[in-house]
C-alpha cells in the first residue's frame, strides 16, 4: 500500500470510486457502490461494456492510456479492478496519486502462474508439485526424468490462462514437448495431476488496517474448465477442512499485505489434504451467491475495503446454490442438433422457480462459452437449493443438468 495515498479515514458515500475493467464483475461492483451512495467511473476500451453501461461515468480508453489513467486518478478517491489481467503498471501509475486496492504488486503476482505458485508456497500453503518451463530452450535442457516426476500433469501457460484456456493434459515427456510447442513455446508451468476429490474456494476480505472477514467455504463443480455450479456451505467439507482453507487464504492475504476481496481456490485430494490451485485478487464467480444469501455481498465488501469503511457481516442467512449461465443456453439442442441462430432462453420459467434469483450481465451478444449471467438459489436447506438449480438447468437445456 502506498502510505501517501491510503485512506487515513473512511472515504464516505458521495465520493467517486474507480473501476478498471468493464465486465460483469465491474457491473455488479457499480450496483453495490451506487446503492451505498458512491459514484463510479469505469475505465474500459469497450464502448458497450457491461459495467460502462451502468457506471456514472465511462472512460472509454485502453487500460494503459496515460491520459485516461490520469483522469481516473484525478476524479476518484480510490480505484479497484475487476480482473487480474489488467496491466499491473497501470495500477502502479494510479497509485501515485490515489488509493488502489488491490495494489499492483498483488495483481502482478496473481496474473503470472510461476510467481503465484512460488508466493503461495512462501506463505506456508501447499501447492501441487510443479516444474517451471521458461522457454523452448529451457524445456530442451530438462531431462525426461525431471518431467516424469510431475507426470501425468497439466501444462499451463504462465500468463493469460483462465477458464481452462491455455492448458493441455499430458501423460509423458513427449506429450509435454508437443503441447509446449503447440502453446507457442512460451513460459509455462507443468503441474502434477493429483487425485482430486472436489474443489472449494475460500473468499475473504481484508481491510486497510488489517482487519479480515471470511465467507463460508464454497464447493465448486466445473465443466470443461469453466465453473458450472457453486453450493454453499460446502457439503463435503468438514469443520477442520473449512478452517484450514480459510486460514490458508488469510495467510496468503496477510503475507501480500492485501487490501480487498480475495478468492483462493483449493483442490481437496482423496486423502483429505488440501493444495492451493490459484488465487483471484477480486470478487469471484464462486462468490456470486453472496448477493442473495449473505448479509454483505462480496461486491459491497469490495467497496468497504477500498474506502476504509468497516468490513461487513459475512453471515450466510440461507443455504445457496449458484448456476453459471453461458451463452450456450441461447443455442439449445433441437432434434439432435444445436440451433444456428440464438434464441431467447425461457427466463419467465426460470423466474417462476420460487428459489431463483436471475442475474444477467447485459452483454449484447450471446456466444458459446461466454459468461452471460448466473442464477442464485436460496432455500431453507441446501438440498432444496441444489434441487432448484437442477430444475433450472433442465429448463435451460444445460448439459450435465
Amino acid at each position: 500500500m502506498n502510505p501517501d495515498t491510503s485512506p487515513t479515514s473512511p472515504i464516505l458515500p458521495g465520493a467517486w470510486l474507480g473501476m478498471v475493467g468493464g465486465g460483469q464483475l465491474g457491473r455488479m461492483f457499480c450496483f453495490a457502490a451506487q446503492a451505498m451512495g458512491y459514484r463510479v467511473a469505469v475505465l474500459d476500451p469497450d464502448a458497450n461494456s457491461p459495467a460502462g453501461a451502468v457506471a456514472d461515468r465511462h472512460v472509454c480508453a485502453a487500460y494503459d492510456d496515460p491520459t485516461a489513467l490520469t483522469e481516473l486518478a484525478r476524479l476518484c478517491a480510490a480505484v479497484s479492478t475487476e480482473f487480474e489481467n489488467v496491466p499491473a503498471a497501470s495500477l502502479d501509475f494510479l497509485a501515485r496519486s490515489t488509493f488502489v486496492s488491490p495494489a499492483g504488486r498483488c495483481v502482478a503476482i496473481a496474473q503470472e502462474r510461476i510467481a503465484e505458485k512460488r508466493f503461495i508456497a512462501s506463505a506456508g500453503v501447499p501447492v501441487a508439485p510443479y516444474v517451471v518451463i521458461e522457454s523452448s530452450a529451457a524445456l530442451a535442457a530438462l531431462g525426461d526424468a525431471e518431467l516424469e516426476a510431475v507426470l501425468p500433469g497439466i501444462l499451463k501457460t504462465a500468463r493469460l490462462g483462465y477458464d481452462g484456456k491455455g492448458q493441455a493434459r499430458v501423460s509423458n515427456a513427449q506429450e509435454v514437448r508437443e503441447a509446449h510447442a503447440a502453446l507457442g513455446g512460451i513460459a509455462c508451468v507443468l503441474e502434477k495431476r493429483l487425485p482430486l476429490k472436489f474443489e472449494v474456494s475460500a473468499l475473504i476480505a481484508r481491510g486497510v488496517h488489517g482487519a479480515a472477514a471470511v465467507y463460508p467455504l464454497a464447493q465448486n463443480t466445473h465443466h470443461d474448465g469453466v465453473l458450472a455450479l457453486t453450493v454453499v456451505p460446502a457439503p463435503d467439507a468438514n469443520a477442520q477442512l473449512v478452517q484450514q482453507a480459510q486460514q490458508a487464504a488469510l495467510q496468503i492475504a496477510e503475507k501480500l499485505g492485501y487490501v480487498g476481496v480475495l478468492c483462493v481456490e483449493f483442490f481437496i485430494l482423496e486423502d483429505g489434504s488440501l493444495v492451493a490451485n490459484e488465487m483471484a485478487p477480486r470478487p469471484h464467480n464462486s462468490g456470486h451467491y453472496t448477493v442473495d444469501a449473505c448479509a454483505t455481498s462480496q461486491f459491497e465488501q469490495q467497496v468497504r475495503t477500498m474506502t476504509g469503511m468497516p468490513l461487513g457481516d459475512t453471515r450466510q442467512h440461507s443455504p445457496a446454490a449458484m448456476l453459471n449461465i453461458l451463452g450456450d443456453v441461447w443455442f439449445p439442442v433441437q432434434g439432435g442438433e444445436s440451433v444456428v441462430h440464438p434464441v431467447t432462453p425461457p427466463w419467465a420459467d426460470v423466474a417462476a422457480l420460487p428459489a431463483a434469483r436471475l442475474h444477467l450481465y447485459g452483454k449484447e451478444e450471446a456466444r458459446r462459452g461466454r459468461k452471460m449471467g448466473h442464477v442464485n438459489f436460496t432455500a431453507a436447506t441446501l438440498d432444496e437449493a441444489r434441487a432448484a438449480a437442477r430444475d433450472c438447468a433442465r429448463l435451460l437445456h444445460m448439459a450435465n443438468a
